[in-house]
């Protein structure tokens, strides 16, 4: 029998959670009953499995067990009203088919994924709904990451799920003549699930490894169901950026910027796979942003050192990059590469004029961007106001430690 302990519960809650919440909410057809029955599942394990031990398929007792969590309340909510009491019949019944897969794919999540990204949502919607069931995040890190007040936040993801309860709004994965039209969401949404376990929105950790390892997992299920040039493309850029992760952040957790980093910590066939799949995904001509970002990733990291990356390159392929998807944070992203290729003083000509355009006023690695050139331009004063503006905005403790170090550097001479 093997022992179970409340540290080994917790270590199952996270990784198992979502996949468990995942196939409720297929087998229940409710956000909401299938999230309560998971948590009284767990609930359960944790009353039980101490004394009788771990079963052999932990995940398939916890489906089971919400799943009859969810008869029992249906049935006594069949007292007042009795249509509940066909649906407990209906789940009842349905305990001992054999649960059949479509289109070949074995898990649910990636069915839930096309659930929340469903075109009749708005795109808002999607990704909070995405992070909210599909990732485990809480209502206070999505409005974070959205720049949005809770409130607001939690009625977007009330009004998600009602409106996949009455538009009937299917649990599957699309049929193969509905796949394109619909896989730009859930690239979207796979790609933000990455960009949140890759550099967390807020808190103590830099790195949510569960989260980017879950993108990461995503996109290759995506790519084999639906081998598209972006899907590879994306798949190649999350595993590009997440082959640095050993090195991005200090024993005490502490950031390490990129040309700082020990680059034989890399991950070498992460990388090579990575460029493998984005050059598989250029020479399509098919691709789109997320293969110009992996592309960008590709040059950093085949690159000895940050003095031998080719930043000419990097710079051309920002340029296509904007012209596809044209945005403040990209036009960010390629000044700071400019600065690498003709030096600070043009670097910061050019994210002074992001700033001024207002878009980025409230983004703190544009203010922590300006404070870096200003610093290595010498222009001490104007680098502390920056950083003193960017730790204002950081909401990462990693971040707001980084830069409290270089105000600190500053007023040391």
């Amino acid at each position: 029998m093997t022992l179970v302990s409340q540290a080994s519960l917790n270590q199952l809650y996270q990784t198992e959670s979502r996949r468990v919440l995942a196939t409720l909410i297929r087998l229940l057809g409710d956000f909401d009953l299938a999230e309560e029955v998971m948590h009284e599942a767990f609930a359960a394990a944790l009353a039980q499995w101490p004394a009788e031990g771990l079963p052999d398929n932990p995940r398939a007792w916890l489906v089971s067990t919400g799943r009859f969590k969810a008869i029992d309340q249906l049935r006594r909510k069949a007292r007042f009203n009795v249509s509940f009491e066909d649906v407990a019949e209906q789940l009842e019944a349905e305990l001992e088919k054999e649960e059949e897969e479509e289109q070949g794919i074995e898990d649910d999540r990636l069915r839930l994924i096309f659930t929340c990204c469903h075109p009749s949502l708005a795109p808002e919607a999607q990704l909070a709904l995405t992070l909210r069931e599909v990732c485990g995040l809480t209502t206070e890190e999505i409005a974070s990451a959205f720049l949005t007040t809770t409130p607001t936040l939690a009625q977007r993801i009330v009004r998600a799920k009602a409106k996949i309860r009455d538009a009937r709004i299917p649990y599957e994965v699309p049929s193969p003549e509905q796949l394109p039209e619909r896989l730009q969401s859930v690239l979207q949404a796979i790609y933000l699930i990455f960009n949140e376990g890759y550099s967390a929105s807020a808190g103590d950790t830099l790195i949510r490894h569960d989260l980017a390892s879950e993108a990461i997992r995503l996109a290759r299920l995506l790519c084999g169901l639906l081998p598209e040039p972006e899907a590879e493309g994306l798949l190649a850029l999350l595993l590009l950026q997440d082959s640095r992760r050993a090195a991005r952040v200090s024993a005490d957790g502490d950031l390490i910027l990129l040309e700082q980093q020990d680059r034989t910590l890399w991950d070498q066939p992460q990388i090579r796979e990575g460029v493998e799949r984005v050059l598989r995904a250029l020479a399509s001509r098919r691709f789109g942003p997320y293969t110009l970002q992996a592309a960008i990733a590709a040059v950093h990291a085949e690159a000895a050192s940050i003095e031998a990356t080719d930043w000419r390159e990097i710079v051309a392929l920002y340029d296509a990059l904007f012209e596809r998807n044209p945005s403040p944070v990209v036009e960010l992203n390629r000044a700071v590469a400019v600065a690498m290729r003709d030096g600070a003083e043009q670097g910061l000509q050019l994210v002074d004029a992001i700033l001024a355009h207002g878009a980025l006023s409230d983004y703190h690695l544009a203010h922590a961007a300006r404070a870096d050139l200003c610093r290595r331009l010498g222009r001490i004063e104007e680098a502390r106001a920056a950083y003193s503006r960017a730790l204002e905005l950081a909401q990462q403790g990693p971040e707001q430690r980084f830069l409290a170090r270089r105000l600190a550097e500053l007023d040391n001479g």
